[in-house]
């Protein structure tokens, strides 16, 4: 039996980022941060519309408590700022329909110059005092004596402290991507910073936002990135670089954590703090992070899938000139439709198009359009996460579909990480019998592998049938699952399918508790790559994450730039072709089961010297099959072949050495595939 461990991703909170309001952009720790200010800001959240726009926590940061402990421990609120406690502001924000929300730190200390106490090693006791005064969010930062405790290590005791006050908390874990958290944080927190803090300047703003978009694969509902408040208001910026600002924090499924003093906002910026059809994609149920389509001179395009079939496109001008910014629909993933409506959602013009998205872009602006298909749009060719896919119709007999979580209740993401027979999930769908749910393929895929069974949550009891169709014909069957059974992989052929059909039905015994779980649902669509052997650098990946920079081909990873590298070296050697990468890396291919072997020498770059310690290790369908050991700056360079006959899909992986990422600049050297 695997042990799932407590994981903040089961309290059914940030299904959808979350949005809301903290001061500290606006005030820091000065004077004017006090009781007034933070009842004035939820008196705005009702008066402007903005908890009608979906803000909904007020939360306070750094300075708010004295620098020592009472005698018992507590934290003490500062009577000059505070004169009526903790516990009647959060009152006076719950009485306007609001949640409020309060900042530690995981160390000795937080953050501002004098030093308030901070959480580590009074863990429970702060969660409950918390907890006590109906404090519905923490954020917890990075700041004081860490006592040789690892960032996971303390993090995770504040998360286990926060489920046992039982109080659910939104946990946003704020460790600046030091250790990087998207690597380990899905299961601590919420939400977690991928960077350094923010600054009210286009060069903070933008250097942010593209350290955070590379990031992509690792957000979904309950877990986020996040690239730090907004500075939407606060006059460092233009009005135009505020709606990039806030048009990239929405296509990359950020916080929408407000950062100006809602008090003196003026209409420009509340216009744009209230953006509707911006907000409505960064809350879009799906949970899917905005990707980059391309970057090229400061132009830059990024993609977001919504729930209902719709894609969110951002075209981004990144350069000091106006320039007109250009993409496709299959660049998008919305290949198939002979028309698309657009719609710019900052000017709201309505326009049609055949098959290409342009626009003329002001410097530093963004154009952001939703674009929606005249008629279904067929997977793109890849390996799909059925669950992030958009379904045309979907039932469950109790309560939602769940995206990634268990049926749970009646509540959408009252469930749990999907476990069946003790093995857990990070990915599917949680339904209850009956259910029914469908997808429109348009004939472009080849198959569909899912793993089925009843839930644990439900111990002993229900049961139920799985049953996968290809149109109208049952392509996979489960037979009888119950409680008491492990996992049943099933596979389905689809090829020439127009549409596929997931349904669940009871085993006889009546819907009681039929909690059943599609893990881990993969979609093979389209074909793989030619036959013959293949440069990877030259073939299209599916997604790609960096830990500095772009993944860049046929040069070493350099810095933030694209481009700015050089010709891959290790140990003196010169390869002309490959991919330059820094940790943590992963780039990812679609094979289609058409390939059959994979061979590649790796190294670090000699670019950083002697510096720099990787582990290189190649994935074939979810698994890992090959890895370099520990490799340094100072060593030569490893060779790895491995054989890929059928497989689906290949995850070129780069991790740090042990020893943090600095200088983890990580050459794929001469990669061929051939198939």
């Amino acid at each position: 039996m695997v042990e799932v461990p407590a994981q903040a991703l089961q309290n059914t909170l940030a299904r959808v980022p979350q949005m809301g309001f903290n001061n500290w952009n606006a005030t820091h720790c000065r004077a004017e941060f006090n009781e007034a200010m933070i009842k004035g800001v939820a008196d705005a959240f009702v008066a402007q519309g903005l908890k009608d726009a979906g803000y909904t926590y007020v939360n306070i940061d750094d300075c708010w408590a004295l620098p020592q402990r009472a005698a018992n421990g507590d934290l003490v609120p500062d009577p000059a700022r505070f004169p009526n406690g903790i516990k009647a502001l959060a009152d006076y924000v719950h009485a306007k329909g609001l949640k409020f929300g309060i900042y530690t730190s995981a160390g000795t200390k937080t953050c501002d110059a004098l030093g308030f106490p901070g959480g580590i090693g009074h863990e429970q006791q702060d969660a409950n005092l918390f907890a006590s005064w109906g404090v519905d969010y923490l954020k917890y930062d990075n700041c004081g004596d860490h006592l040789g405790q690892s960032a996971q290590q303390r993090y995770t005791a504040m998360r286990d402290a926060l489920k046992a006050t039982g109080r659910p908390i939104l946990f946003a874990i704020c460790e600046w991507g030091s250790s990087q958290p998207w690597t380990w944080a899905r299961e601590v927190g919420n939400s977690w910073r991928t960077t350094g803090d923010i600054s009210d300047s286009w060069t903070s703003m933008i250097s942010i936002a593209r350290q955070n978009r590379v990031l992509a694969q690792h957000a979904s509902p309950g877990s986020w990135n996040d690239p730090d408040m907004l500075e939407v208001g606060n006059g460092g910026m233009t009005d135009t670089e505020y709606r990039t600002h806030f048009s990239l924090w929405a296509q990359m499924a950020a916080p929408l954590l407000i950062g100006s003093d809602l008090r003196t906002a003026t209409p420009q910026t509340l216009a744009i703090l209230k953006n509707t059809d911006v907000i409505a994609v960064d809350q879009d149920p799906l949970g899917r992070q905005g990707t980059v389509v391309s970057e090229q001179n400061g132009l830059v395009v990024m993609a977001k899938p919504l729930a209902n079939g719709d894609v969110s496109v951002t075209l981004t001008n990144e350069t000091a000139s106006p320039a007109t910014i250009s993409t496709s629909m299959a660049s998008v993933g919305l290949a198939g439709a002979s028309s698309y409506r657009l719609k710019d959602l900052w000017s709201k013009a309505v326009t049609t198009s055949s098959g290409e998205i342009s626009a003329s872009v002001p410097a530093h602006g963004t154009v952001m359009y939703r674009v929606t298909p005249t008629a279904p749009v067929p997977p793109a060719t890849g390996l799909h996460d059925l669950a992030r896919l958009p379904w045309t119709s979907a039932t469950s007999g109790w309560g939602p579909v769940e995206p990634d979580h268990s049926n749970g209740e009646q509540a959408s993401g009252d469930g749990r990480v999907l476990t069946i027979g003790g093995t857990a999930y990070t990915e599917g769908l949680g339904v209850h019998a009956p259910a029914d749910l469908r997808w429109h393929l348009g004939g472009a895929c080849r198959s569909l592998t899912v793993d089925v069974g009843i839930d644990d949550e439900v111990t002993s009891t229900g049961s139920a049938v799985f049953r996968v169709y290809r149109d109208t014909t049952v392509v996979a069957d489960s037979g009888r699952r119950t409680a008491a059974d492990p996992p049943l992989r099933l596979t389905a052929d689809l090829r020439g399918g127009t549409q596929l059909r997931l349904v669940v039905t009871d085993a006889g015994d009546g819907i009681t508790r039929d909690h059943a779980d599609w893990a881990r649902p993969k979609l093979a669509c389209g074909t793989g790559p030619a036959a013959g052997t293949h440069h990877l650098g030259d073939l299209p990946w599916t997604s790609a994450s960096n830990g500095w920079g772009p993944v860049e081909r046929d040069r070493s990873n350099g810095e933030q730039a694209s481009g700015d590298g050089r010709a891959l070296t290790v140990a003196g050697t010169t390869h002309a072709k490959g991919l330059g990468t820094h940790a943590a890396s992963s780039v990812t291919y679609y094979l289609g089961g058409s390939c059959s072997t994979f061979r590649t020498a790796v190294g670090v770059d000699d670019e950083v010297g002697s510096n720099g310690s990787v582990t290189f290790e190649v994935h074939v369908d979810g698994a890992k099959v090959a890895d370099s050991g520990r490799l340094t700056g100072s060593g030569p360079s490893a060779t790895l072949s491995v054989p890929v006959t059928g497989a689906q899909e290949l995850t070129l992986v780069v991790t740090d050495g042990g020893d943090g990422i600095s200088y983890d600049h990580a050459d794929w050297l001469t990669p061929q595939l051939t198939c």
